[in-house]
């Protein structure tokens, strides 16, 4: 039976409350001149340098939120959490994705059962199974090697191992070992993902890796399918077992399906999508890539945030310190958004990842225990890197809407460049920027500053900046496979953080069930229109004209996928 009991019925969530009216008196401009207070916001942890200074807090902010983490039992939750207790109650799983990079020799048990050896004979087996694909001891129906590898999944199954393969493709160690290679994700049921995909590989050098724990999942499968005949148009079905391996638990659907069932890779129950990229979702392809070498540096990174995470104390401690303030940003300043800016490139696809990692977890309505909340839970998480972002929406960010930012920066370019007579090379240009922003977001520009211009009394309510507007900084030694797991881990354990205070079950999704079911109605009724002429029924007016629509306006594209394979 669900408990009443809320998070915000608690002293330390009321203490807050009021303490927002403190905080409301105060302006960044004023609270930076604090030396002491700047020094004791700035936290270091292998390497990585993390500073907070510029959000709307104060030391006795970080003090109350401390109390509210205790009284929402966060320490108690990552304890239950490492050991896995079903703290996912819902699905009644246990949520071990630090399971997935932990040390060969670590214990950690699900159900009674140590998940640790079981995890390093699926790491084993992409071992074996990407170095004999690599070196050519595993080749095509034609006996040419396998250089070219297209990854089948959708949500986690994709998002994750590609922010991870765009971190690396310009790493210099990665680049390397990935020459010659090539990796693409197919994800989007739309044809037109897969024409892409496709364009320019040859069948007979193509390796597919379909990712679908069930093997049911609709969009992925049709898609399996279509390369499956890609594959058998050219080569011939027996060439499938050749050129198609998967990540599933479904044994039995992978070998209906033509796959051999000795190369699917397992994962588990206690994975979730959106946390799966170090299980073979993202190891397989990555490795295939890049080389295991490359990608258990990648699992190693990770694995050192999440004994951090477990061990240091709050006031040291990286994710739990994010996640407090994103609370403080969300539930009590009223910022319902979130920007993640990394001045690198090649993290480009990081807010796409973190978009599913927060959203996902934390969009509820409703306690753990079933409660509707009085109170918003999640952000809306989006993000480009800088300098692209500042000539898109930074506009906004500065005299629009107050946004908290997330600024990730790198001290050692994957690619550096130096021209002779520039003032700064470009990664220090770059740099500027990182630097720059946050202040200006912090302190804005006064109407007082800009008459000390003469700038024209009728432009001086258009040129001023507010400020006072939060934001934190995160600066890493560098990018690569080691550093992109840390940030990867740093953002999974921030996101728990949040959804442990907020009381919510940060790893289920029920939100994503009720369009797929109404759309397998849409499915059946599309079926039946086409094949047997049934005229729409069962939907409301809007859809049932828009199916109508849609249905005469295609009457004369070819439904066979067979049909248009040969001319891509």
């Amino acid at each position: 039976m669900a408990s009443s009991a809320l998070i915000s019925d608690t002293e330390s969530w009321k203490d807050l409350r009021a303490h927002v009216e403190e905080i409301n008196k105060t302006h960044l401009r004023d609270l930076m001149n604090n030396n002491n207070r700047c020094q004791s916001m700035m936290v270091e942890f292998d390497g990585i340098l993390i500073d907070y200074s510029r959000q709307r807090a104060t030391l006795d902010t970080l003090n109350k939120l401390f109390s509210l983490a205790e009284a929402a039992r966060v320490k108690e939750k990552i304890i239950r959490m490492f050991n896995g207790e079903h703290i996912n109650s819902t699905e009644n799983r246990s949520v071990l994705h630090v399971a997935l990079r932990a040390p060969r020799d670590a214990v950690i048990n699900s159900d009674g059962k140590n998940v640790v050896p079981e995890v390093w004979h699926v790491l084993d087996k992409i071992r074996d199974f990407s170095e004999r694909v690599r070196s050519g001891a595993w080749v095509g129906a034609t006996g040419k090697t396998l250089k070219d590898v297209v990854a089948v999944g959708i949500g986690g199954s994709f998002l994750g191992p590609l922010f991870v393969h765009t971190a690396l493709q310009t790493e210099a160690e990665a680049s390397e070992c990935a020459r010659g290679r090539q990796l693409r994700f197919l994800a989007n049921v739309d044809p037109i993902d897969v024409a892409r995909n496709i364009t320019g590989l040859n069948p007979e050098t193509t390796l597919v890796v379909v990712v679908s724990k069930t093997f049911t999942t609709a969009e992925t499968m049709l898609n399996a399918r279509t390369m499956r005949e890609w594959i058998s148009s050219a080569l011939g079905p027996l060439a499938v077992a050749k050129h198609m391996v998967a990540v599933s638990t479904n044994l039995k659907l992978v070998e209906q399906f033509g796959i051999d069932p000795n190369n699917a890779f397992a994962f588990w129950d206690w994975v979730g999508g959106r946390y799966s990229v170090c299980s073979a979702v993202g190891v397989l392809p990555l490795s295939l890539q890049y080389g295991f070498s490359i990608v258990e540096k990648f699992l190693k990174g990770a694995s050192s945030v999440d004994q951090h995470f477990l061990s240091a104390p709050f006031e040291k401690n990286i994710p739990v310190l994010l996640g407090l303030l994103s609370v403080w940003n969300v539930s009590f300043l009223g910022y319902p958004a979130r920007a993640i800016l990394p001045y690198s490139q090649a993290l480009e696809k990081l807010a796409p990842h973190i978009q599913q990692v927060s959203m996902e977890s934390n969009g509820k309505g409703v306690s753990i225990d079933g409660v509707p909340l009085p109170y918003q839970t999640g952000e809306i998480d989006f993000g480009e890197p800088g300098t692209n972002g500042q000539h898109s929406f930074y506009q906004l960010i500065h005299q629009g809407r107050v946004i908290p930012c997330d600024f990730i920066g790198v001290v050692k370019s994957q690619q550096p460049i130096y021209l002779k007579d520039e003032v700064v090379n470009n990664h220090d240009e770059l740099m500027s920027n990182f630097f720059a922003q946050p202040d200006a977001l912090a302190y804005g520009k006064t109407p007082e500053q800009l008459q000390k211009e003469n700038i024209p009394e009728h432009l001086v309510s258009h040129k001023t900046f507010s400020g006072n507007r939060p934001s934190l900084s995160i600066l890493l030694p560098s990018l690569n496979a080691y550093n992109i797991g840390q940030l990867l881990a740093i953002y999974e354990h921030r996101v728990a953080v949040q959804g442990f205070v907020w009381c919510i079950n940060s790893f289920d999704q029920w939100g994503v069930e009720l369009g797929k079911s109404l759309a397998t109605q849409v499915r059946k009724q599309l079926h039946a229109s086409r094949k047997k002429g049934e005229s729409v029924e069962g939907f409301n007016f809007s859809t049932k004209t828009l199916i109508t629509r849609y249905l005469e306006a295609s009457a004369d594209v070819p439904s066979d996928p067979s049909t248009l394979l040969p001319n891509i």
